[in-house]
């Protein structure tokens, strides 16, 4: 099935801002999170808003994303068959070889130590665990050095041996007629695969490979403060090195599953909360829910719908330094939708106490419509 537009997934324009393009996947992430929605798809939906989110965020993936679509650039040109691949000019290579010394496909030495392969493990987190971090363990499945052979491949009691074919090179001469006459091209050894060694007996565990893949617990501190697609390096956990090469490297990748009642933004946190027009006429006191615990607000009197408190230090601790952020209080009057006759009569007389006449309100509000679409 072909992908759809990343810009369609999150319901933006293609013009549209960072700012919008965060809150559009804010908004789809929350309603579809595989945690929060149990309806079928929703998992499916979830992970085609994060790969359209994580192109639109990265302003140079977004670059490339609105010049060639979907279509990798790196992968060359035809995208098929009569087209140059992406695994190199194999056309060209054996001439490079032979020129330049192997400008095409660079060698080298066959049984130099090399570092091994880096790993990634994906962890997810509770909101207020990303904010004040946690202690874990995790279980990695990575390649290792065979205990049995220690990482040759051979049999207990026997050891590899000198390839015979190559003479322990690695590689091959390979004589090739060209229309600039006979040339000596290099190549990998086909029996040897480049290693320069033969394994006659070979480990029964391995089967000649050297390694083996095992299940690896790691213990991780997750810090304070990490946020929804960062990643951690765990240096030396990643697989075993080649030859006696140093191991690879670790990357932790964040996923921050959305909170039903926070929202955060780097690290300061949002909140909505509701007053009635009560409260909101008259003053208030309320208690206020942070991820610090609760606080006590003091609401003025005269508090309209949208307005916004700031409690310092009530949000994210900063992951690198000292500090926190705030937490925003955006409070949103709630209007009473059903009213009894001396409830409405009430209203009324406190309307003619302020001079506030519901009759005049509504009828300059239609005369100033009248006059904007008029033009005066």
């Amino acid at each position: 099935m072909a992908k759809r537009d990343y810009y369609e997934v999150l319901g933006v324009e293609k013009s549209a801002t960072a700012d919008e393009i965060k809150k559009a996947y804010r908004k789809l992430s929350k309603k579809y999170h595989p945690d929060i929605n149990k309806e079928a798809g929703a998992d499916e939906k979830f992970k085609e808003i994060s790969e359209a989110y994580e192109v639109l965020s990265d302003e140079q993936k977004r670059a490339q994303y609105d010049q060639y679509g979907h279509v990798d650039p790196n992968q060359g040109f035809g995208g098929g068959t009569g087209g140059f691949s992406g695994g190199g000019f194999s056309g060209f290579e054996d001439i490079f070889d032979t020129f330049f010394g192997g400008g095409g496909s660079s060698r080298r030495d066959p049984n130099a130590p090399r570092q091994g392969n880096d790993l990634q493990y994906t962890m997810r987190l509770k909101f207020k665990e990303a904010i004040f971090g946690k202690e874990a363990e995790i279980e990695i499945p990575r390649e290792e050095n065979c205990d049995t052979c220690h990482g040759s491949g051979a049999k207990p009691g026997t050891h590899p041996e000198k390839c015979s074919h190559c003479g322990g090179k690695g590689t091959i001469n390979v004589e090739q007629n060209t229309p600039f006459g006979r040339i000596v091209n290099k190549q990998t050894c086909q029996y040897c695969h480049g290693t320069g060694k033969e394994i006659k007996e070979k480990c029964s565990t391995c089967n000649g490979s050297g390694r083996v893949t095992k299940k690896k617990r790691i213990k991780l501190k997750v810090p304070a403060g990490v946020n929804d697609g960062q990643q951690m390096r765990v240096a030396g956990e990643g697989e075993a090195g080649i030859n006696g090469g140093p191991n690879g490297d670790l990357y932790v990748v964040f996923v921050v599953i959305p909170d039903e009642f926070f929202e955060r933004e780097g690290d300061d946190i949002f909140v909505e909360v509701p007053l009635t027009f009560v409260q909101a006429a008259l003053g208030d006191e309320i208690d206020v829910p942070t991820v610090h615990g609760k606080v006590r607000l003091k609401i003025p009197a005269g508090t309209q719908t949208g307005t916004t408190f700031r409690l310092r230090g009530k949000g994210v601790p900063h992951l690198r330094g000292n500090g926190t952020g705030d937490q925003h209080v955006d409070v949103k009057v709630i209007v009473p939708k059903r009213l009894d006759d001396k409830q409405k009569e009430l209203l009324r007389d406190f309307a003619k106490t302020t001079g506030d006449h519901v009759d005049e309100q509504t009828s300059g509000f239609f005369d100033k419509m009248k006059k904007a679409f008029k033009g005066e």
